[in-house]
């Protein structure tokens, strides 16, 4: 549902249109925009964002670990049109249990690097990416850093809580 403040938008009212139902909520502050997005909807959103709105460019993607909060994980794009000097914030919510959500890569290819970020980082996975394995840490690396509940001092070298 798009709050009363952001209807009046174009490129939104443009994309409730396309998509309905795909936008769960938003809000303006601070001179941003942020769409909260059906994260089982998020590849048709982000290729109707990219082909009819003209938001060529995927700046970040990245996420936020909310735990114990359920739906666990935020993921989170920051979109821009270079040639309508418009920038858009989504986030989709995913759960733990099933911390996966579709590639945009096919839509916008630098997404290849950040979704392995995430993917590596905090263990979200990616449905469809081309090339999903870790990019920062090693191969044999157990758990992921980024999550709220993984060891200050890591998995890998036995450390203890102190």
């Amino acid at each position: 549902m798009v709050p009363e403040l952001l209807k009046g938008v174009a490129h939104i009212a443009a994309l409730e249109s396309a998509e309905p139902g795909a936008i769960l909520g938003g809000k303006f502050d601070r001179g941003e925009t942020t769409l909260e997005i059906d994260a089982g909807r998020i590849l048709p959103v982000c290729r109707y964002l990219h082909e009819a709105e003209r938001f060529d460019r995927l700046a970040d993607l990245t996420a936020v670990d909310w735990l114990p909060r359920d739906p666990r994980f935020d993921i989170i794009y920051h979109l821009h049109s270079t040639t309508r000097h418009l920038r858009l914030r989504l986030k989709c919510r995913v759960p733990d249990g099933a911390a996966e959500i579709d590639s945009v890569s096919s839509v916008w290819g630098s997404a290849d690097w950040h979704e392995r970020e995430v993917f590596d980082l905090f263990g979200v996975a990616f449905r469809g990416h081309p090339n999903l394995r870790r990019i920062m840490m090693p191969d044999d690396w157990e758990g992921h850093p980024l999550r709220k509940d993984y060891p200050v001092f890591g998995q890998k070298y036995g450390y203890k809580d102190r």
